[in-house]
């Protein structure tokens, strides 16, 4: 995720003339904040859909009071021992709190996932089993989380409304990611977990942002040399019709497999091939690999690369 969004920023950056390198940095600093508040606010995803389902449970009982129907309420899910600690979590209360993450405005997500969720499998075996433990208690919100909030497309809509609500920048770009996250810290819990459970943290180490920083700071300064290495190795390509993804991907590659001695040059590759299957065309990690395959090579042959001569 510190790689892509470095790309992001320098995006952004190069189509923006009157963009400065401190204005950039502020945004790329910004933007991993907004990316660890949509953590937040995908955890209290299951405050907020338990609250709902509590609400549609209450509905329920009053029905069956007002038509005198004899029916017991199945209160397992809103009942739910994980959601409890979650609820009870004071690292995710206080950054709710702190950043006004309100769900307000996505709750056609929250209607959405509970109607999926009710008329799925994995709730049905769960609700009628004859007993019910707490790791059964995790693992239908991990089913939850893998199952229903991935690829969801309402979901997607309503964090964007919620994007805007809350004046965030790309905050819904990597919701898939940041799910996994999301489930990751889900496994972590175990029965004896108290509200002082620590959750994830923004960055694995601290070396991360001053990564990210810098990488940022080195590929805007390398932009002319790079662009160069890039148009010189295009065999044919009309240099105005590559995409300007394309270009910063590329470019943000050169920075780090020049730049940074203790990164290797497999590492490297791998890391922005895969980027651009998701975030450029179809076609164009083959694109990528092959123009850095071409660059690299030329580099270990006039011997300006020491990474180059790890290449086949």
């Amino acid at each position: 995720m510190v790689r892509t969004r470095v790309v992001q920023t320098l995006f952004a950056y190069y189509q923006d003339p009157d963009k400065t390198v401190t204005t950039a940095r502020r945004e790329l600093t910004k933007s991993f904040a907004d990316t660890y508040d949509l953590y937040f606010a995908l955890l209290d995803f299951a405050n907020v859909l338990t609250a709902y389902a509590q609400q549609q449970l209450e509905e329920q009982i009053g029905r069956a009071k007002a038509t005198h129907s004899n029916w017991t309420p199945n209160r397992r899910f809103v009942q739910n021992r994980w959601a409890q600690q979650l609820f009870d979590n004071r690292a995710l209360r206080r950054r709710v709190e702190e950043q006004h993450l309100s769900w307000d405005s996505g709750m056609p997500a929250v209607m959405d996932v509970y109607k999926r969720l009710t008329e799925s499998d994995f709730y049905r075996q769960y609700m009628e089993a004859e007993n019910c433990t707490y790791e059964d208690d995790k693992r239908v919100w991990r089913l939850i989380y893998q199952n229903l909030l991935a690829n969801n497309e309402v979901l997607a809509d309503a964090l964007d409304e919620m994007e805007v609500t809350l004046d965030k920048a790309n905050w819904t770009v990597d919701v898939d990611i940041v799910l996994s996250y999301v489930v990751k810290t889900v496994k972590r819990f175990n029965e004896e977990s108290t509200p002082d459970m620590p959750l994830l943290e923004m960055f694995d180490n601290e070396d991360e942002l001053q990564f990210a920083t810098t990488l940022l700071e080195k590929t805007i300064a390398g932009h002319e040399q790079f662009e160069s290495l890039i148009n010189a190795h295009l065999k044919g390509w009309d240099a105005d019709r590559i995409a300007y993804m394309d270009r910063v991907i590329l470019e943000t590659a050169l920075a780090e497999i020049l730049e940074f001695e203790d990164i290797a040059l497999t590492v490297s590759m791998n890391e922005y091939i895969e980027l651009a299957k998701s975030y450029s065309g179809d076609k164009s990690y083959m694109f990528i690999n092959g123009i850095l395959t071409e660059i690299l090579r030329d580099l270990k042959n006039s011997g300006d690369c020491f990474k180059a001569l790890t290449l086949k």
